[in-house]
């Protein structure tokens, strides 16, 4: 018997959890057509290989058709899910791991312009304003028809060999008839909270009737809206005891806050920089009070907070889902005594800004996840004979090929210009809200140790130094350097991004900052400025600023912009900078108007426009390389070698990756080291 409180197994109903970890119910937006099928499948059965004991599927599976999806929402009430279903139930299962989906009816959070241009609807026509969506009141018919529509779903979870479900009531329609916020009705589902409980209690009611009592059923419930005019803690406790005291739910999963708009959202769902799990104490308060199965999840990111939640009793399961995403195997690795080596979720929150985007989610740095059945989570050795790999770059993609290629049975040598590995990632973090990032490097830096890998610093390599290695194999992931955008005059004039980030030029009084490239380095360079007590304005060509980061990470930025009162000025292009004595006049154009200019005058212009690639020592391997520095796409992305031999006689095979091609982000320079090295 071990003594780790997160191994324990956990006994619920009938159901028997091997230990206390969880990931809870999240749309990652693989379905395809509504349907969860093999990359669906693989996405889950991951987790179940790594050791968990209870994936919730979904977030959430839509009950009805007038509940369209929002973000690739698996669609419960076609009876085509069942087998798509039971081929998932029955992957996880096989490693003892249990598996349930979340349903819901979407009520007001979704869009009326989706799927089939129903009606959105909610308890009352109060807008959501993160979905834009004016939904109608619920009448009479439409509660029938979607309390049936429950029923027949769970009838459906049941048939495909699911160990549970729960219901989604925070956001969503069930919680929307709760909630004072959104109920403004004067009928019987209105007023008193029995009136406000008696849509889910009649929803509850329906499903017990259709899957009987000893089908596990949850709810994954707002207790406390942390909103004035919304369920306030005590009113939620209270229908957090009344659910409990019910009979007929099996569990509660405890979520605190409300999400109808990105900032609202962001304290729910917490990111980097901020605190790690805010309404753990809370979802403990509600398992005190109701003495009834308490699950949750909100950044809890490390194992020893989740050994914590369990230690402390206040939690029953934990939910770590965002860091299964980053890291499936977590609780075969605490089993195994390799706590040490569990890749790290740094809360870039890179996966749900992908999915609330319209994207699939990925993690920033597990390029596996969601690829599963192209690239596996654990590298196997290669079958042929070892090679000598030289990797000549330590930044995050540099130092993914160098991690993979080590676990392939390959020698790796690392070569890196400056004294300390990551890249692009060392000004990241120089805005101290990011410092998390860092794991990134940290966790591949621990790995190479692991794995015998050598790293020479301060070693700007040229071809010399290459050759003397006698690689088999050059990887070139040596970066790009900062660029300006086209200006018609006074690109001397101006400094990038990486001037201000890394320290080598302080922030001045009044400062423009020209953001041509629309993610975190134009967005993170304001922020760092205007807490350094700059006077930022920030301006971007875009119709909408950093189109290239989701509303999650959007939300610390706006809130530190407008605490420091940063103006932020958009469809607007910088045109051109003159000196005026002291001072720099930024000339400002429209691509709308095209005779339009306005001028501002400053102290300091930052521009960021993204990286051209470093890569004079790759062009100058290419003639000396057996493929040219040429790879085959199709290959890649199929089978077969994915190098074409174009000089036969030479000794070595050449590629380059990540920023080294082309201004990219450091998912895809992960991505390319690990799908380049798997094929060394």
């Amino acid at each position: 018997m071990t003594t780790d409180p997160l191994l324990h197994p956990y006994r619920l109903k009938h159901l028997t959890f091997k230990n206390r970890l969880m990931s809870t119910a999240h749309e990652p937006a693989y379905s395809e057509e509504g349907l969860p099928k093999e990359r669906y499948r693989l996405y889950h059965a991951e987790k179940a290989k790594g050791g968990i004991a209870m994936t919730m599927t979904a977030g959430s599976a839509i009950v009805s058709r007038d509940s369209p999806a929002a973000f690739g929402n698996l669609q419960a009430y076609r009876d085509e899910i069942v087998p798509w279903l039971a081929e998932l139930a029955e992957a996880c299962h096989e490693h003892d791991c249990k598996v349930m989906i979340q349903l819901t009816h979407l009520g007001r959070r979704t869009g009326w312009n989706k799927a089939d241009w129903l009606p959105v609807l909610s308890a009352s026509p109060v807008r959501e304003p993160a979905h834009r969506a004016f939904p109608k009141e619920a009448e009479d018919w439409d509660i029938e028809r979607i309390i049936a529509d429950y029923a027949s779903a769970a009838q459906r979870m049941q048939a495909a060999g699911l160990d549970g479900i729960e219901f989604e009531a925070y956001g969503h329609l069930m919680d929307g008839f709760w909630s004072p916020a959104t109920n403004h009705r004067n009928d019987d589902y209105g007023g008193a909270l029995d009136n406000r409980m008696r849509f889910s209690n009649r929803v509850i009611d329906a499903v017990r009737e259709a899957v009987g009592p000893d089908f596990v059923v949850g709810v994954r419930m707002v207790a406390d809206e942390d909103l004035a005019t919304g369920i306030s803690r005590d009113e939620g406790i209270e229908i957090a005891r009344r659910l409990a005291g019910s009979g007929k739910i099996d569990f509660l999963n405890i979520i605190r806050g409300h999400i109808e708009t990105d900032a609202a959202l962001a304290d729910v769902i917490p990111i980097t920089g901020m605190r790690s799990a805010p309404h753990l104490d809370f979802a403990g308060k509600v398992r005190s009070a109701t003495g009834f199965p308490v699950f949750h999840a909100a950044r809890i990111s490390d194992v020893a907070t989740a050994r914590h939640a369990i230690e402390a009793g206040k939690l029953d399961m934990v939910g770590m889902t965002r860091p299964h995403i980053a890291d499936p195997h977590i609780a075969r690795k605490v089993a195994a005594g390799q706590e040490h080596r569990i890749r790290p979720c740094v809360g870039a929150t890179y996966c749900l800004d992908r999915i609330y985007e319209g994207g699939e989610a990925l993690c920033i740095h597990n390029a596996a996840t969601g690829r599963e059945a192209t690239i596996p989570h654990v590298m196997t050795r290669t079958d042929d004979a070892p090679k000598r790999v030289v990797v000549v770059g330590a930044g995050p993609g540099g130092l993914e090929a160098a991690r993979v290629a080590a676990e392939r049975g390959h020698a790796v040598t690392v070569l890196e210009a400056s004294g300390k590995a990551g890249g692009q990632i060392n000004l990241a973090i120089q805005n101290p809200r990011r410092r998390e990032l860092v794991g990134i490097v940290d966790w591949r830096l621990s790995e190479l140790e692991h794995l015998g890998v050598t790293i020479r610093y301060d070693c700007w390599a040229e071809v010399e130094d290459v050759l003397a290695l006698e690689p088999d194999v050059v990887v070139v992931a040596t970066g790009g350097l900062p660029q300006s955008p086209p200006l018609k005059t006074g690109e001397e004039l101006v400094i990038s991004s990486w001037d201000l980030l890394s320290g080598a030029v302080k922030p001045a009084e009044s400062v423009l900052v020209y953001d041509d490239n629309g993610g975190h380095p134009g967005m993170s360079v304001a922020e760092v400025a205007a807490n350094a007590g700059a006077r930022i304005e920030l301006v971007s060509p875009e119709r909408f600023f950093a189109p290239e980061m989701g509303g999650l990470n959007h939300v610390p930025y706006m809130r530190s912009f407008h605490e420091k009162d940063v103006t932020v000025t958009i469809n607007t292009r910088l045109v051109a900078v003159r000196r005026d004595g002291n001072k720099l006049v930024a000339t400002l154009g429209s691509d709308f108007a095209q005779g339009w200019r306005g001028e501002r005058l400053v102290d300091q212009i930052v521009v960021e426009h993204g990286t051209m690639a470093n890569d004079e020592l790759y062009h100058a391997l290419k003639p000396l390389a057996k493929n040219g520095g040429a790879v085959d796409y199709e290959r890649l992305v199929g089978n077969g070698a994915i190098f074409p031999i174009a000089n036969p006689d030479a000794a070595f095979m050449l590629l380059r990756i990540g920023d080294a091609v082309a201004s990219r982000n450091i998912h895809a320079a992960i991505y390319d080291g690990i799908r380049f090295a798997m094929r060394i």
